[in-house]
């Protein structure tokens, strides 16, 4: 088995929180839903399924070298999520804007680009995207 460099474990957690939070985007707007709103939509058990990945981001984390204090607010992260999300409809809802997973793993990226163990994220345009600047004449 190979062992993944920090950075590498990085962009993975970052794929696994983009699927749970932003996988989807509702057309004619720019709202973006995940995995995680649409596991919500299921009474009773949808939500604690929803746990699963977040859990493996706090604890890939922590193996990742986190300290206990932004542990502890990624858990918050979590918990908020969890106990607004099993709430019918509001909970629904804010699970749209809310995203935990993005947040814990942008908490994860500023953590390692502190301790250098990972690059800044590029600032350019997404791939994919025309820049803004061009005109269509």
């Amino acid at each position: 088995m190979a062992v993944k460099t920090a950075q590498e474990e990085l962009e993975r957690l970052e794929a696994l929180a983009g699927q749970m939070d932003s996988a989807f985007r509702i057309p004619g707007t720019s709202i973006r839903l995940g995995y995680d709103s649409l596991l919500g939509l299921v009474p009773g058990i949808g939500d604690t399924l929803a746990l699963a990945p977040a859990g493996y981001i706090l604890w890939k984390a922590r193996d990742l070298g986190v300290p206990n204090t932004h542990l502890l607010r990624m858990a918050g992260n979590v918990g908020i999520d969890t106990v607004i999300g099993s709430i019918p409809l509001i909970g629904d809802i804010f699970d749209v804007g809310f995203k935990a997973n993005r947040r814990n793993v942008a908490l994860l990226r500023k953590h390692l680009e502190r301790t250098g163990k990972a690059a800044p994220k590029a600032k350019g345009p997404r791939v994919g995207t025309a820049p803004s600047n061009l005109s269509n004449a």
